[in-house]
């Protein structure tokens, strides 16, 4: 109503909420009712919703008449502190995680801390997961912020949300400005992400949301570091305190077999000749991009807790360091 005030005409699409649905055949209807609206290369898409969205729209406006201007307008925690800064776009496919997509950047990435209102606390949530990573990577003030402010935060306290978006946001950009299509420094941003998106192809996208996902991902890549010899154990303890104290997910899902979670990794984009490229942190606020080569071949072994998988990549460590 307030961009049709403006004297704007406005063509709503509404998709089904979900990363189940952030696929190409929603992408070909949002195609589909842009054509059939007239939108030209003049036109401008904005995304108002949860990274999903975002992803989504971002995607379809790099592609559509071979691009155009789009609005990110996020209205979730997540979306909030990292996926709508960025210009990364895309979709899944059903053997991988945002296969398919672009590097875009949006014109605008209009902020309401007023949206976080209307989420469940389980959206909620999962976005603390991002600020989460956000300390492990580069700021320990931010991860002791989150350790002394935890009923703040999950009461709205509106300073204190302003205080880690703010800073979660100048630390993404930081990094995006250095490497914008991430051929180096901003794989740091990945930091949970190798394992965390394979527990999402595994699960069909339909039992973690995006952020619990990312809470596992990093306590496991964590518990790795540890193994290697390159965080103490310490540290590790305090990520995983940090995660459990803000109510998310820290073990992998009993049901899940390892090779299974090793097959979705071996197709992550960030897999190359045979390797995968983890975020392991050293201490919190510092991490190092590793390489670790993964086994051929393993024996069909189902694990109840993360130490399992962390085995199966370590045993490969003699290669790792010669």
């Amino acid at each position: 109503n307030s961009i049709r005030s403006s004297g704007f005409d406005v063509i709503p699409v509404i998709i089904p909420d979900g990363e189940k649905y952030k696929d190409i055949s929603i992408v070909q209807k949002i195609y589909g009712e842009l054509l059939r609206h007239r939108l030209d290369r003049k036109s401008t898409l904005i995304a108002l919703g949860g990274g999903v969205i975002g992803d989504i729209t971002g995607f379809v406006a790099s592609t559509y008449m071979r691009g155009i201007d789009y609005i990110q307008i996020p209205t979730t925690l997540l979306a909030h502190v990292d996926s709508s800064v960025g210009g990364k776009t895309g979709v899944n496919h059903k053997l991988g995680k945002n296969m398919l997509g672009t590097f875009y950047q949006p014109k605008l990435v209009w902020i309401d801390i007023d949206t976080l209102k209307t989420l469940p606390q389980k959206e909620l949530l999962a976005g603390l997961a991002e600020v989460i990573k956000y300390g492990v990577i580069w700021d320990a003030k931010l991860f002791a912020f989150l350790e002394n402010n935890r009923d703040k935060i999950l009461r709205l306290d509106k300073k204190s949300l302003t205080h880690i978006i703010k800073r979660s946001g100048e630390m993404k950009a930081a990094v995006v400005s250095k490497d914008e299509k991430e051929a180096g420094m901003r794989a740091i941003l990945n930091y949970g992400h190798s394992i965390g998106h394979a527990i999402e192809t595994a699960t069909g996208h339909n039992k973690y949301l995006h952020g619990e996902a990312l809470a596992i991902g990093m306590h496991i890549e964590a518990r790795l570091a540890e193994k290697l010899g390159i965080v103490s154990e310490i540290s590790v303890r305090k990520i995983k305190s940090l995660i459990d104290s803000y109510c998310l997910p820290s073990e992998t899902p009993s049901k899940i077999d390892v090779n299974s979670l090793l097959a979705s990794m071996q197709l992550d984009k960030k897999a190359v000749a045979g390797e995968l490229k983890f975020i392991l942190p050293e201490r919190i606020g510092k991490v190092r991009i590793q390489l670790l080569p993964f086994p051929q071949k393993l024996p069909h072994i189902p694990y109840p807790h993360c130490d399992s998988l962390c085995i199966k990549i370590f045993k490969n460590r003699k290669r790792i360091f010669s």
